[in-house]
């Protein structure tokens, strides 16, 4: 339930509603946007009489929301989320850019890499420390010394980091270090680790599950917001159909559809969607003419030679021309990279 305040309601008003919606078992959540204040109503309660709470004083608007996702909807709040990292906005006008290699494979490796990502005008870093692969052969990453390693890049050039958490335990030892948690697709329904992420209040960006409709996206969201942590990212990354001519399919309409539905930004991974380095260009520039917030691009400079996802990496120069590419795009709808 979703009941929009009165502009000129007084404090003791809002605190009475509050008072009441607490003894009718409602858990509450209050957003304050530029035009108006809401108040979401959490609990399943289906013969609620909405109103016992229209008539309170301070009351403009009292409805349901149909939705499973609450919090996540654009019902509960119309203005659209800009999460701050210092003085940089995911969310806003100005596109991002996450971009950075797979996986931190050394020292010397990130560092030039963050330089080409500064060079570019790009703000995050990204990098694995670990690496969730589908054989237990393959390279699994650095561990903290990679997180060290992608830390110092990353101050280095004055940029952010986000990188991927696999796992609770490893939640403590990430934060030391990232800006962002990543949660991959494989762990997009991992309940548990979403919860305690919704007990962080560092930025989380959702990677859309391998198979996972768009209603289990935003209730993926919907468990890191009720716990409290309100700086949620969506990413889609591509979802497995019959196709075979790329990695995966990459679901563009999926792009405005959740802008419709939710607040969230969202974020394109061109890179992960397609699974080949000549498919990411135009695909980076369709998610952004589709209206995405930023892209999250791989980038190499010894693809060959790399140890995870070599083929769909960029190579530095590659990456740099899409870039100039990307702002003739973003300025043609009004926004900026």
């Amino acid at each position: 339930m979703v009941i929009i305040l009165k502009h000129n309601a007084t404090d003791e008003q809002v605190e009475n509603i509050k008072s009441h919606l607490i003894n009718y078992g409602f858990q509450i959540h209050e957003s304050k946007g530029e035009q108006k204040t809401i108040l979401g109503a959490i609990g399943v309660k289906p013969n609620f009489d909405t109103r016992k709470v229209k008539i309170l004083e301070g009351v403009a608007e009292v409805y349901r929301v149909t939705a499973p996702y609450k919090l996540t909807s654009r019902d509960f709040k119309t203005d659209n989320t800009i999460i701050k990292i210092g003085d940089y906005e995911i969310g806003g006008n100005k596109l991002v850019m996450m971009t950075g290699p797979c996986s931190v494979e050394s020292e010397d490796q990130i560092y030039r890499l963050a330089k080409v990502v500064a060079e570019s005008g790009s703000k995050i870093l990204r990098g694995g420390a670990f690496k969730p692969r589908s054989s237990p052969y393959s390279f699994q990453g650095l561990g903290e010394e990679g997180l060290k390693f992608l830390r110092g890049a990353a101050d280095e050039n004055e940029l952010f980091v986000i990188t991927e958490v696999m796992q609770i335990s490893q939640i403590d030892l990430i934060e030391k270090y990232t800006d962002i948690f990543q949660l991959g697709a494989r762990n997009m329904q991992n309940f548990a680790l979403l919860k305690e992420l919704g007990n962080t209040q560092k930025p989380v960006m959702i990677k859309r599950g391998l198979s996972a409709t768009i209603e289990e996206w935003l209730m993926s969201a919907e468990y890191i917001l009720s716990a409290g942590n309100p700086n949620v990212i969506l990413c889609e990354r591509g979802i497995r159909t019959f196709e075979t001519y790329t990695r995966n399919t990459f679901d563009l309409s999926a792009i405005p559809i959740v802008h419709n539905r939710s607040h969230l930004p969202v974020i394109a991974d061109p890179s992960h969607a397609t699974g080949l380095r000549d498919q990411v260009p135009p695909m980076a520039r369709a998610a952004v003419a589709a209206g995405a917030d930023g892209l999250m691009i791989e980038i190499h400079d010894d693809p060959e030679n790399a140890l995870s996802d070599g083929p769909q990496a960029l190579l530095p120069a590659n990456f740099l021309t899409l870039v100039e590419e990307l702002k003739s795009i973003a300025k043609a709808i009004n926004r900026e990279v």
